[in-house]
């Protein structure tokens, strides 16, 4: 390779080149990190804003933005000197922050959010979402193959690359860094102060297009949890408590209360630009024009479902959490959290979520457990045979189902069900999928933007049956029963303040439907507040968030400084306080969450009549059913809801089988009582073998 090297003009390095090269970055390392670092930073936004262009206006328009983004990497490399292999970490720096800005230009191809610290402790999910636009074969391939060769060329610099072999200064080379590591929080403090970065992001997508990725990147690892308020106390928690509404519930006939949330769903119409066939949401629009609704304010745009569910939940506002947090991935993982859940537990309700995803993504069964569900009927217990055009998420009828069999597995109760959809969910395909189309959509700013829009309205459109069916199953079961139903976010189709009727990307709708005559009262909310203002209307006052709201909501103060200020300290107390409003105790701890609401059962193990296979025969199997046989598990073909199959060389005669419902990773959700299997041709077989 050396001597094919020598023969190309100009690739040749003599050791005299190689000595004075090294000599002037040596010489010059500090000009030479600073136009590196400008150079690094230049390069992440053309990554991550897809253009050239736009890199340049950022450049032009946040000059000295850019230039703290730039200096932020310029502390880094500072690193270098503390080293003699400087090429090597003057390398592994700049490949760190070229990756992560090839992350998050990865990441804003397929959603509005960009990439942000707690995406790192949402890898198991996404590695675990299989036929969707977010993570394919070739991708992977594609990113252990950069991975892997800059690995190698990393460890060939470990062995082969220079060394430093000035003189080392122990004491002010140290000190030098140091200082240039300090001056990151002081550089950050005093931007902050002349306007030029902020300190809170209202809109994280907004926030990194204006500040940068490595500002908005590095606040979301700096800049996480909630922050201690001013002046919490005892006293302060106590004077929020008693800006709440009584805790005597007055409604003595409990309806069953169901929550649905219609991932993506907005109201088309309200697209500016956009024009239709018909209207792509009759059932939804009828609903708002007869019962309870309004507007919603939801802290994410185009992805962050977790987050608005977690308001919703929880009454808890996302505005007190740091930059790109992730309550279900963080402070969910170590402490119970109360929930609308454990309110109602309180007065006799059953609850229950159903979702047609997997239980483990977000890190759900884990947070419904610390909100205090009772069950948790995820994909992986559903016998789910339907998906849309694209074959990327299941279609949402299959919840109406689910969600009466969570009514139905408790008796002589209320109960709450949180029905979380997924079919209005992206990517949206630019080509066209759709042949036949029930809605023909408008006005796009293309044709790929034409059948993205196409698709979606599409797709919400059979979502608006499903509101329609879910209520007509409800009326004829005959329970006292109100529904609300929201919109989580608006869909990933780039859609900005100026195209939005409204004027915001951060409002979508909600609507309400009941069977006992409650009175029609809208009212234009925040995620937090939907519950707490239905719970009121119910004459439910239950729980420390809740009825705080309530009392707001009454006064018409839920907009004030001293309210927002109370709930900023209510919230921190019951998760990260002292928990005053508790007395210091664990009033709501998380449950023992049951995953499904109907066993899954074995009846019968026969072997096929050519002895190649084995049937399992039973009830309630799905896709995501596995056979465990002595505790080990086997290849598993799915037949249908009561057959299973596997190899006979899998399975002996007196072996214990067990069939699971596995999530990611292999989480086992829940399993069949142990079957024993009972070779019909055992007893031959070995007649034959004796003789």
């Amino acid at each position: 390779m050396k001597n094919f090297l020598k023969r190309i003009p100009g690739l040749h390095i003599t050791p005299e080149k190689k000595t004075r090269m090294i000599y002037l970055f040596n010489r010059y390392s500090i000009l030479f990190h600073a136009i590196l670092s400008m150079a690094l930073c230049f390069a992440i936004e053309v990554i991550s804003r897809h253009s050239m262009g736009k890199a340049f206006g950022f450049l032009a328009l946040h000059t000295w933005a850019f230039i703290y983004n730039s200096f932020i990497i310029f502390a880094s490399l500072s690193l270098v000197y503390l080293i003699r292999r400087r090429m090597l970490c003057r390398i592994l720096i700049s490949g760190f922050w070229l990756f992560l800005g090839t992350v998050n230009g990865c990441i804003l191809s397929n959603r509005v959010t960009p990439f942000g610290y707690t995406d790192l402790k949402c890898i198991s999910d996404l590695l675990s979402m299989q036929n969707t636009n977010y993570f394919t074969a070739k991708e992977a391939a594609l990113v252990i193959c950069v991975v892997g060769l800059f690995t190698a060329f990393c460890i060939y610099l470990f062995f082969k690359g220079p060394k430093f072999q000035g003189q080392r200064r122990n004491i002010l080379t140290p000190c030098m860094v140091a200082v240039c590591m300090l001056m990151v929080p002081v550089t950050t403090h005093a931007a902050q102060n002349s306007n030029i970065l902020a300190s809170y992001f209202a809109n994280i997508a907004q926030g990194y297009e204006n500040y940068g990725f490595v500002y908005g990147f590095s606040t979301s690892v700096v800049d996480r949890g909630m922050s201690k308020p001013k002046n919490y106390s005892k006293e302060s928690v106590d004077a929020a408590k008693s800006a709440s509404k009584s805790k005597a519930s007055k409604s003595q006939n409990k309806p069953n209360i169901i929550t649905v949330l219609l991932e993506s769903f907005i109201d088309p119409t309200e697209v500016n630009y956009l024009n239709f066939s018909q209207d792509p949401i009759p059932n939804f629009r009828e609903l708002t024009q007869n019962y309870t609704s309004g507007y919603l304010k939801v802290p994410v745009v185009g992805a962050g479902t977790a987050n608005t569910e977690f308001e919703i939940l929880t009454g808890m506002s996302m505005q007190y959490f740091g930059t790109g947090e992730y309550p279900y991935k963080t402070i969910l993982k170590q402490t119970d959290c109360e929930s609308i859940a454990s309110d109602l537990s309180k007065i006799g309700y059953g609850t229950h979520v159903v979702h047609n995803n997997g239980g483990n993504f977000y890190s759900r069964a884990n947070a419904f457990s610390m909100m205090g569900f009772d069950t948790f009927t995820s994909k992986e217990l559903m016998n789910i045979r339907e998906y849309t055009p694209l074959g990327s998420w299941p279609t949402d009828d299959i919840l109406i189902d689910e969600t009466i069999k969570a009514l139905d597995s408790t008796k002589d109760q209320p109960d709450f069900v949180y029905t979380i959809t997924v079919q209005g969910h992206g990517d949206y395909p630019k080509d066209k999928i759709l042949s036949n189309p029930e809605i023909l959509v408008s006005g796009a700013e293309d044709e790929a933007a034409n059948n993205q829009w196409e698709y979606y309205v599409n797709m919400i459109h059979e979502v608006d049956q499903f509101i329609k069916d879910l209520t007509t199953a409800l009326e004829r079961r005959g329970e006292d029963t109100i529904v609300v139903f929201f919109g989580d976010h608006l869909p990933s189709l780039g859609l900005s303040e100026a195209d939005m009727a409204t004027g915001s990307i951060f409002q979508t709708k909600y609507a309400t439907w009941n069977n006992f005559g409650l009175a029609k009262e809208d009212a234009d909310l925040a995620a937090y507040e939907l519950l707490a203002n239905t719970t009121n209307a119910l004459g439910i006052h239950e729980g420390t968030i809740f009825t705080y709201e309530q009392n707001a909501l009454d006064q018409k103060t839920n907009d004030s400084e001293s309210y927002l200020n109370g709930l900023n300290h209510l919230q921190y107390d019951l998760l990260y306080g002292e928990r005053y409003a508790y007395n210091g105790e664990d009033l709501y701890p998380a449950s023992e969450l049951v995953m499904g609401v109907e066993d899954t059962d074995i009846k019968h193990v026969i072997p096929s009549g050519d002895g190649a296979y084995v049937t399992v025969i039973g009830k309630n199997f799905t896709r995501w059913s596995r056979v465990y046989v002595n505790g080990e598990k086997v290849p598993t073909i799915y037949i249908n809801g009561s057959r299973l199959r596997l190899y006979a060389e899998d399975i002996s005669d007196g072996d214990s089988v067990v069939v699971s419902q596995l999530g990611s990773s292999d989480t086992i959700f829940r399993s069949s009582p142990e079957y024993i299997y009972d070779d019909p041709y055992a007893d031959s077989t070995e007649m034959e073998l004796s003789e």
